[in-house]
C-alpha cells in the first residue's frame, strides 16, 4: 500500500472534533496531480453545458485538466465528447468553434472523420492516389470518445471510464429535484458569464456549500432570505449545499412583470429555492422561475474559472429581465470572490492546520471535506478497474 501523500485521518473525524484538508490539498502540486485523478478523473465532473453546441454539427475545443478535449453535436442531435486529436499524428483537430458542414477534416493530412467519431477518409495513405492501405483499418482508428451523459443541460464526463453509470453515481439529486425534470431552456448570450477566481476550485463549492456566511459577504441577499431561512442539504458521497424558505422572485424594473414558473411544482416551491453543489465541480441552483448551473473549471493549482449559465422554463422569456436577472447573480457571486481568494492566501500558512469546523452551521462543507478524504483513500488503496461505456 503506498504511503497517503496527506494524512486524512481528522478530516473524517465527526464534526465537532474534525478538521479540514491539509493546506496542500490547495497548494501542492504533487498532492493536487493525486487528487485530479481522484477526484475529476475518476468520477463524473462536469465539462460544459449542451447549449454550448445548439446545433447538429456544431464543435467547440476545450481544456479539462490540460487535456484537449472536443464538444460535439452529431448529426443525430446527440451531444459527444472526443479526445480532440487526430489518429495519425495526434494534431489538434478543432482550434476553435465551428459548424462542420461535411466531415470533419485534419488540418495536418487531411483524415476525416465523421461527426459520431468514425474515420471515413485516409486521403494518399498509401500512396499518392491511393487513399486506403492494409495496415490502416479504418474501424479501428476514430475518435476516442470520453463517457459523457447529459442532466440539466451539463454535460458530465467520466475521463476514466471506471465510475458507476451516472444515474447511479447521482440518484440522490436526481430524485430531490424530480419535480424539476422538465424542459428548461439557455437564455442565451445575456444569460453567461464566466468570473476568475484567483483560489482552488475546491474553496469555491467549501463556501457555496453553507449560508453561515451570508449576513457579512451578502449583506443585500440577508436582507429578505435571511440566515435564520436556510437549512443544510447534506447527501453524503454525493451533494451538499443549501436551501432557503423564502424566495423572493426578481420583477422588471419597467413593469413588474416576473418569469413564469416551471410546470405543476409542489407548493412549496413557491417560496423555496435550494442551493446543491453536485461533487466535484458542478453548482447547481432551482427556483420556481429559473434555474442556474455553475461549472468550476480547475486551471491551476490557484486558478478557477466559474462558468455561469442562467436557464427558464420556457425560451420566450423577456430578454430585459433575464438581463437584469443575470446582472443580479453576477453581483452576488462576485461578493464570494474575496473570501475564496482570502482562504487561498491563508492557505500558504504554516500556521493554518485545516481549521474547525461549526458542528451547527459547516455539515455540508464538512460533508464535502469528508467526500474528498474518502476518494483520496480509496483511490491510494484500490487500483482503477475499466468500465464498460453507457
Amino acid at each position: 500500500m503506498p504511503t497517503p501523500a496527506t494524512d486524512l485521518s481528522a478530516v473524517r473525524r465527526p464534526i465537532d472534533r474534525a478538521q479540514g484538508l491539509p493546506n496542500e490539498h490547495y497548494t501542492d502540486p504533487q498532492v493536487i496531480a493525486e487528487e485530479n485523478q481522484a477526484l475529476l478523473r475518476q468520477h463524473w465532473a462536469g465539462l460544459a453545458v449542451a447549449a454550448d453546441v445548439p446545433e447538429p454539427g456544431d464543435a467547440l475545443p476545450l481544456s479539462f485538466l490540460d487535456m484537449p478535449l472536443l464538444l460535439l453535436r452529431d448529426r443525430q442531435g446527440q451531444v459527444r465528447v472526443f479526445h480532440n486529436i487526430c489518429r495519425h499524428r495526434g494534431m489538434i483537430l478543432v482550434d476553435a468553434p465551428r459548424r462542420i458542414e461535411g466531415a470533419l477534416r485534419c488540418p495536418y493530412h487531411s483524415w476525416c472523420y465523421g461527426t459520431d467519431g468514425r474515420l471515413v477518409s485516409t486521403p494518399h495513405v498509401g500512396g499518392p492516389g491511393h487513399n486506403t492501405h492494409d495496415a490502416i483499418d479504418r474501424r479501428s482508428l476514430g475518435l476516442v470518445e470520453v463517457r459523457s451523459h447529459v442532466w440539466r443541460d451539463v454535460v458530465w464526463i467520466n475521463l476514466s471510464g471506471d465510475a458507476p453509470a451516472f444515474e447511479q453515481a447521482m440518484a440522490g439529486v436526481i430524485a430531490r429535484w424530480a419535480a424539476f425534470d422538465q424542459p428548461l431552456f439557455h437564455g442565451g448570450a445575456d444569460s453567461r458569464f464566466n468570473l476568475v477566481v484567483q483560489a482552488n476550485w475546491k474553496l469555491a463549492v467549501e463556501n457555496y456549500c453553507e449560508s453561515y456566511h451570508l449576513p457579512w459577504v451578502h449583506p443585500g441577499l440577508n436582507s429578505y432570505s435571511r440566515l435564520e431561512d436556510h437549512y443544510p442539504i447534506e447527501e453524503p458521497g454525493q451533494f451538499a449545499g443549501q436551501g432557503t424558505r423564502v424566495y423572493r422572485q426578481i420583477r422588471s424594473e419597467s413593469d413588474g412583470a416576473t418569469f413564469p414558473d416551471f410546470a405543476d411544482l409542489p407548493a412549496p416551491w413557491q417560496s423555496a429555492a435550494e442551493y446543491i453543489a453536485v461533487f466535484p465541480n458542478v453548482l447547481l441552483g432551482v427556483h420556481r422561475d429559473h434555474a442556474f448551473a455553475i461549472l468550476l473549471m480547475p486551471e491551476a493549482a490557484d486558478r478557477t474559472v466559474e462558468q455561469v449559465h442562467l436557464y427558464y422554463p420556457r425560451p420566450d422569456t423577456d430578454p430585459a429581465l433575464r438581463a437584469q436577472n443575470a446582472r443580479q447573480w453576477k453581483l452576488v457571486f462576485e461578493e464570494d470572490i474575496f473570501v475564496v481568494e482570502g482562504m487561498q492566501r491563508g492557505r500558504r500558512s504554516p500556521g493554518f492546520d485545516g481549521g474547525r469546523f461549526s458542528p451547527v452551521m459547516d455539515g455540508p462543507t464538512h460533508l464535502f471535506h469528508r467526500w474528498v478524504a474518502d476518494r483520496m483513500d480509496r483511490a491510494r488503496t484500490t487500483p482503477a478497474q475499466p468500465h464498460a461505456a453507457e
